[in-house]
């Protein structure tokens, strides 16, 4: 089914420019990893993928003068910058439910989000199985909007400048591909990533300013750009929603969250005569507090690994993703609010197929809900069989 794709259906208009500078690699369905490849152009390529048929395609963000040289012996040119942003790395109500991990040295099981060590024996080795969902897919999706917000508002790329896409598995790259960053070196992309994740960041210095012996405490607005405003952003949200344990979490005072949760309803009319950091029975201590939180609800999740490596291979586009089978897709800046990755993002819509299911949760493709299943017999659209085969939880029949 992969090869059919690459063979009748990958084009060739939207691939990545200077395809002839660009190393590229691939992971073959027997496991392992071929790279330090090239093509001089994108026939060169597809002919490569209907020949191999990877279960994953990846190509780098560097440009090299001798792509299929050792690391070493490439000539770096310059990279594109790239944003990853993964739900993997975002908590979510829905991990409890469709996400599981068992330690690999003494088989110890959980739910969620996999743990740093095996409450167990203490390994850090894991085998996990993550499961795309419209909740935590969602979320991913507002987490890149913060991103691209950033990036056009902030540092001033344009729209032209900027490649958004769906993954093809649980989340979404951002990419800018401008002559302007293309030298930058790993330590200014970290800056880049520092700004946009709000390390170090001090509400002090944007906007939340306390004078006078009785400490007034005066803040930045909701229409104010950058860190400023996104800090009022943050605030006003998280005020008009947090509970009280939310709130506890801060380091908060009792008697500061009762002001809080009583006084809902006039914060929310403050904004509009602009005196919402002025509310009686919270001080400035307190204001630090919540605008730290604040602010941190309005930083970008993204994989700050991935945009720092100027030679990191990331995800070919229009390629298949071998855990999902559907595509890595560009997503049109005006249209990726009602962007719908279970369904657009789906290739294999024609037929059915019949598996054997082992175990797998409820899941959502191309606007059908299917299972939850616990070894079962079932006959699917293909685009479902595909994706259960793609888990590995199912076998042809």
């Amino acid at each position: 089914m992969f090869q059919s794709y690459y063979e009748k259906h990958f084009p060739l208009e939207k691939l990545p420019p200077e395809i002839e500078k660009r190393e590229f690699g691939f992971t073959p369905f027997e496991g392992g990893m071929l790279r330090h490849k090239s093509f001089i152009n994108g026939e060169n390529l597809r002919k490569f993928l209907c020949e191999l048929v990877p279960s994953n395609a990846y190509y780098s963000c560097a440009y090299y003068e001798n792509p299929e040289a050792s690391m070493e012996d490439k000539g770096w040119l310059g990279a594109d910058l790239i944003f990853d942003i993964d739900a993997d790395h975002i908590p979510t109500p829905c991990n409890k439910i469709h996400d599981n991990w068992m330690c690999v040295n003494c088989g110890f099981k959980g739910k969620g989000q996999t743990p740093e060590k095996c409450p167990q024996c203490g390994s850090q080795k894991f085998e996990d199985k993550t499961w795309p969902c419209e909740i935590c897919l969602e979320t991913a999706k507002q987490e890149t909007i913060k991103l691209i917000e950033m990036l056009t508002n902030d540092f001033g790329f344009s729209e032209k400048e900027l490649k958004i896409y769906f993954s093809g598995h649980r989340g979404y790259h951002v990419h800018v591909e401008s002559k302007t960053i293309r030298e930058l070196d790993s330590i200014a992309r970290k800056e880049i990533v520092d700004y946009i994740i709000g390390l170090g960041l001090d509400p002090k210095f944007h906007g939340l300013k306390t004078a006078g012996k009785t400490r007034v405490v005066n803040g930045p607005e909701l229409h104010h750009p950058g860190w400023a405003g996104r800090i009022a952003k943050g605030v006003y949200e998280l005020l008009l929603n947090a509970s009280r344990n939310d709130l506890k979490k801060l380091g908060l005072r009792g008697n500061i969250i009762k002001t809080i949760i009583r006084q809902r309803e006039v914060f929310i009319e403050s904004w509009k005569d602009k005196t919402p950091w002025k509310l009686k029975g919270i001080g400035a201590d307190s204001w630090m507090k919540i605008a730290q939180a604040g602010a941190k609800l309005q930083a970008s999740k993204i994989d700050t690994v991935v945009t720092t490596d100027i030679h990191r291979l990331i995800r070919l586009n229009n390629s298949l993703h071998g855990k999902t089978a559907l595509k890595k897709m560009q997503i049109p800046l005006s249209k990726i609010e009602a962007f719908e990755p279970l369904k657009e993002a789906v290739v294999f819509k024609n037929g059915t197929l019949t598996i054997q299911v082992s175990e797998a949760p409820e899941i959502t493709i191309d606007n059908q809900v299917f299972g939850p299943f616990n070894n079962k017999k079932v006959e699917l659209p293909m685009a479902a069989a595909m994706f259960l085969l793609c888990k590995g939880v199912a076998e042809v029949i």
